[in-house]
């Protein structure tokens, strides 16, 4: 509830002063993002072993919304810079910019590289990937459970696939933020990235440790009604419940309508002083 209001609680603020419906269209799909999260967990911690279809389509909605996320996120970005995220093209002040990558990239990219029109569909590429590959894991999943062909080892090869993909978007989105740095300035971008970073790249990885956890016995069910892997499953729905109330909370800050208000405001004081 907390999480639903702070995000409510901006997004009316956004709709209210809407200036920019490109870039606001972008805020409002990401700090929804948050009350996603926070309700789909409430529920999976209400219902551990009811609805277990119920809850698995809940969960594939949160994780093709993660995708639809990371897209619109990279086209706000693309906005800031003054660019359109549908082609390559590079304002003649930006040509050149230095890229340093880091490993593992530098297994198969040059450390040192020149921003042009390759590497930067490349960037663009690294992150689409994600937007591909989580919702098409997550609908492979689900129809592999409903016929009962999910196996530990299909489990934890999509593990690895989506780590994989999860560490190329987070890490292409971090080499954008660097190389554009001037231009994202005067809009918050590290509270942004962290938003993004914190809710989609993070809540994953919590996930995957807890389930290293059950795998490895550390999490023991005491329970005869409950096994261990609805008890790692009640543990992150609860983790994720209380996160996302400190995430809508910044998201306050990193999404702040302050910037759309100024004509509006301007335009308000105008017509109480006519009165």
């Amino acid at each position: 509830m907390l999480a639903l209001h702070f995000s409510s609680q901006l997004a009316s603020q956004h709709l209210y002063y809407w200036k920019n419906p490109k870039e606001q269209r972008a805020i409002m799909i990401i700090i929804l993002m948050a009350p996603i999260y926070a309700v789909s967990s409430f529920v999976g911690v209400l219902d551990l072993e009811g609805g277990k279809l119920f809850l698995m389509l809940i969960g594939l909605i949160k994780e093709c919304y993660e995708a639809l996320v990371v897209a619109k996120f990279l086209a706000l970005l693309y906005g800031y810079a003054n660019m359109d995220v549908s082609n390559n093209i590079i304002p003649d002040e930006v040509k050149g910019r230095e890229i340093r990558h880091a490993f593992p990239v530098t297994l198969f990219q040059p450390r040192s590289d020149k921003l042009n029109h390759q590497t930067l569909k490349l960037l663009k590429y690294w992150t689409w990937q994600f937007v591909v590959t989580r919702p098409a894991c997550s609908f492979l999943t689900f129809g592999l459970r409903l016929l009962g062909l999910y196996p530990d080892w299909v489990s934890w090869t999509f593990t690895v696939i989506l780590n994989i993909s999860f560490y190329m978007a987070m890490y292409s989105l971090l080499v954008f933020y660097h190389v554009f740095a001037k231009e994202l300035k005067p809009h918050k971008p590290l509270a942004k990235f962290s938003c993004i970073i914190g809710i989609i790249f993070f809540c994953f990885w919590q996930g995957v440790f807890i389930d290293v956890l059950e795998k490895s016995g550390v999490i023991k069910s005491h329970h005869f009604w409950m096994d261990v892997e609805h008890v790692g499953d009640a543990i992150k729905n609860f983790l994720i419940c209380v996160e996302m109330i400190g995430f809508s909370v910044f998201q306050q800050y990193a999404f702040h309508f302050e910037r759309y208000s100024g004509d509006v405001q301007t335009m308000l004081q105008k017509g109480k002083r006519n009165e």
